[in-house]
């Protein structure tokens, strides 16, 4: 009772505070006065090898970072592209000093995190064992140990990873839009292949190390709980045998925009989403009149989900679950570009919808700007409450040539930017006219919409190569959907063996960010059907039908099946759907496609399209279209590994994708005829 009475209170004399003072709650609150900002400086030194060390002193937590970068344009690899990434991987692998397993070890004892690329590297543990941690990361940087064997372990991770996005649109749009963008054989546009990766030998590593992973134009950044008077000489004595190379600075190769905007596709038959990138090369520096209104133009544009981008493709038009563009200006490869993932059958309608709000970002309205303003500043003095900023501001001054006050006048130039400066920035930078609309997606579905568009259209492998229009392969004129539903019948164990199934349990498992996730699917005739996800022991998630009714259930809680589902279900109740295909005119073969690299032949259902292998009839995958947040979706499944179990082949791999990532699900068992009225309640 005294702590109602008390709210009580509050609430009065709360009342009488906005009475007394007359406030409008449902007015904004003026922004305050612009805040003086500032910005101490980091302590710093050179070394005679060309080293630069910064050390930003701040004792709130008893932790230390260290970042080491170095300033350099990119170099050309030409055949042997990716050594530079195999030689990274190196610097993990033990030093002339200590071997492998006792430097991890030692890594792992301090709680240290210890990372390589490059172009660098970092560090971060606590302060008591901030001096081994640097010296293990000098030590490994200084004494590299590079093996032949070491290098063939990573050429062959390298090569894994390259296989495994052969499908991946996002992976085949990234390497071939630079390709476009800078030129195939160049140092910002070539990229690696198996035969580049096959060719790097230990040599090229020790080349590559010698020649670029150098001290001249090299910064090392140490903030945290530390003393500068005590981290100059612990880094001058680890990091003094780390010697100059004096590599002649080889300029980047020219690179210029398309006189007028085109579309560049590259046919990507296995994708259910097309990737979208409007992109374009610009000169926009840190330092230069245009970078505050170039960035507020680009925050209005597509700087978040307020922005007119995410507001239009996805809440207006519900093309994609976000889309968004960035302006880079990067000292050696500065540019624009906006991108989205969407739906194949809208890409048309997408690309339209991105060129009007490039078309149209010159004008921008007062709220807007006024909005992006109040975000970007707010970004700004929520960064200095980090640390490590300060050390990137100082990293910033030095490498992009900054005037002293760029940062404590930063608020101010921000506050000084006008609509005018936005449009002329805009001129500049976003260049609508002057684009490459570069598009990864299964081309026999977007080209017709595409080439409607008025923009010239261009076509491209995945390698970068140019090639003529795909176009989708017709099934012979004897081909129907019953002989497809057929020759599968057939090819699993004929229509005897078939009919003897009343239903079957799959167990299968699967792994996904190292945790073990085990699946359970029960199907049985008339349609019924349980799908459960479990993980940890806990069942995560639940699909129940029992040929009338069903429900879903997450975490505990139940969602009963909405009409429309349950009459989707009922529409094919055979176990083996195919059996029903001749039935219904709803079934409708597509052509041939390839699946799982196969030819196959592609039946359209009601709402998924079907894939049987054209040599073996076999059927290689499946696309369902599913609801998901208010958008439709896409989500494709592969089979493979079929062996015979009761006289009918069954596929023990199966191989989900969804957002782009690929799910593999290996089958370790399957039940025939055990299914119960239970395992669908």
């Amino acid at each position: 009772m005294k702590k109602q009475l008390t709210y009580i209170a509050a609430a009065f004399f709360f009342a009488g505070m906005v009475s007394a003072q007359k406030i409008d709650l449902n007015a904004m609150p003026k922004p305050g006065p612009t805040p003086a900002i500032n910005i101490a400086k980091p302590k710093t030194f050179q070394m005679s090898n060309g080293l630069t060390v910064m050390v930003v002193e701040n004792n709130k937590l008893p932790r230390v970072s260290a970042s080491l970068s170095m300033d350099r344009p990119p170099y050309y690899e030409g055949n042997v592209v990716g050594a530079s990434e195999i030689m990274a991987e190196q610097f993990e692998n033990g030093t002339m000093n200590m071997s492998k397993d006792a430097f991890n070890k030692k890594v792992d004892y301090l709680g240290a995190n210890l990372n390589f690329s490059s172009n660098g590297a970092s560090a971060n543990s606590l302060s008591k064992y901030f001096p081994e941690v640097l010296g293990l990361m000098a030590d490994a940087i200084v004494n590299p140990k590079f093996s032949a064997e070491e290098i063939q372990d990573s050429k062959d991770r390298a090569i894994e990873g390259l296989k495994s996005e052969e499908k991946n649109a996002s992976a085949i749009a990234s390497r071939v839009s630079n390709a476009l963008m800078y030129g195939k054989n160049t140092s910002r546009g070539e990229f690696e292949t198996v035969e580049t990766i096959n060719r790097i030998q230990l040599a090229d590593v020790q080349n590559i190390y010698k020649k670029y992973y150098t001290p001249d134009n090299a910064y090392l950044v140490i903030v945290g709980d530390v003393k500068f008077d005590k981290v100059k000489p612990m880094v001058e004595k680890a990091f003094s045998g780390w010697k100059k190379a004096n590599t002649p600075i080889t300029p980047v190769e020219p690179a210029a925009n398309v006189a007028k905007t085109e579309i560049d596709v590259v046919d990507v038959p296995s994708a259910v989403q097309s990737v979208v990138s409007v992109n374009n090369l610009n000169t926009l520096k840190m330092k230069d009149p245009n970078y505050f209104p170039a960035t507020i133009a680009n925050y209005i544009l597509g700087g978040g989900g307020e922005a007119r981008l995410f507001m239009n493709l996805r809440e207006k038009n519900g093309f994609t679950y976000g889309a968004y563009s960035n302006m880079s200006s990067s000292k050696y490869s500065p540019q624009f570009s906006a991108s989205a993932s969407v739906r194949n059958e809208v890409t048309d309608k997408a690309v339209k919808e991105f060129m009007n709000e490039l078309n149209s970002i010159s004008n921008v309205k007062p709220e807007e700007l006024a909005n992006a303003k109040a975000k970007l500043k707010g970004s700004f003095i929520l960064a200095l409450e980090q640390p490590a900023t300060i050390a990137r501001f100082a990293l910033n001054q030095k490498i992009q040539d900054l005037p002293d006050d760029f940062y404590t006048n930063y608020l101010k130039s921000i506050d000084k930017v006008t609509a005018a400066d936005v449009s002329n920035a805009v001129n500049s930078t976003i260049m609508p006219n002057q684009s490459r609309i570069f598009i990864a997606g299964k081309a026999s579905d977007i080209s017709e919409g595409l080439e409607k568009l008025g923009y010239p259209v261009k076509y491209y492998d995945t390698q970068a190569n140019p090639v003529a229009k795909p176009s989708a392969k017709k099934a012979d004129a004897s081909v129907t959907v019953a002989s497809v539903a057929d020759k599968y019948i057939d090819a699993i164990g004929g229509k005897a063996n078939v009919s003897k199934i009343s239903s079957y349990t799959v167990n299968a498992s699967m792994t996904m960010q190292g945790q073990n996730i085990d699946l359970k699917m029960v199907k049985a005739q008339g349609g019924k059907e349980m799908t459960q996800v479990t993980a940890m022991g806990q069942v995560v998630q639940k699909q129940v039908f029992d040929g009338k009714t069903g429900y879903s259930e997450q975490m505990g809680q139940k969602v009963p099946m909405k009409p429309e589902q349950i009459a989707e279900k009922q529409k094919n109740t055979e176990l083996f759907e195919e059996m029903a295909f001749a039935k219904s005119p709803e079934y409708k073969l597509m052509g041939i496609e390839k699946i799982g690299g196969e030819d196959s032949y592609a039946i359209k259902g009601p709402e998924t399209t079907y894939y049987y292998s054209v040599k073996s009839g076999l059927k290689t995958g499946e696309t369902r279209t599913v609801k998901a947040q208010g958008q439709q979706i896409s989500v494709p499944t592969v089979f493979s590994d079929y062996k015979d179990v009761a006289g009918v082949k069954m596929p023990y791999s199966i191989t989900v994708n969804q957002m782009g990532m690929d799910m593999t699900m290996n089958v370790k068992s399957y039940d025939i005829n055990q299914a119960k009225d239970a395992d669908f309640k």
